[in-house]
């Protein structure tokens, strides 16, 4: 199956998974996707991540997600970038997500960061997803 935008469909994946109380989750591997999955996990929004081998040259990421008090963590998990219009941003344009309390992840030169961590190196990019 061939994905035209496989970082959305990770996101559905992980948002899917919270609206039914799941436990953990799984989506094809990809080192963009892993990239977005250690941000979420850096800022506490998954519990863990780990990749499977299915078979030769096939592999999975599980996702264990996050909940508090039986609530998602994540409250809202938005694609901001898409394949047909693409969202670049320097870092004095990057927007704040709800007033500085969600994130923005950012696809940068130095690889996929936070937009706080951005900031601090002083470098903009594609903004792939805003949560909250």
């Amino acid at each position: 199956m061939s994905l035209s935008d496989p970082i959305a469909d990770m996101l559905t994946t992980i948002r899917n998974g919270q609206s039914v109380r799941l436990a953990s989750v799984s989506c094809p591997h990809s080192k963009l996707r892993e990239g977005v999955l250690n941000v979420l996990k850096n800022e506490g929004y998954i519990k863990d991540y780990n990749k499977v081998n299915v078979r030769t040259g096939v592999n999975r990421i599980n996702i264990n997600l996050a909940y508090f008090e039986g609530n998602p963590v994540i409250k809202e998990i938005k694609r901001v970038s898409k394949p047909g219009l693409r969202n670049y941003s320097s870092i004095k344009d990057l927007p704040k997500v709800s007033n500085g309390i969600g994130i923005s992840i950012i696809s940068t030169s130095k690889g996929v960061m936070a937009d706080h961590d951005a900031r601090a190196a002083n470098i903009g990019g594609e903004i792939l997803c805003n949560i909250f």
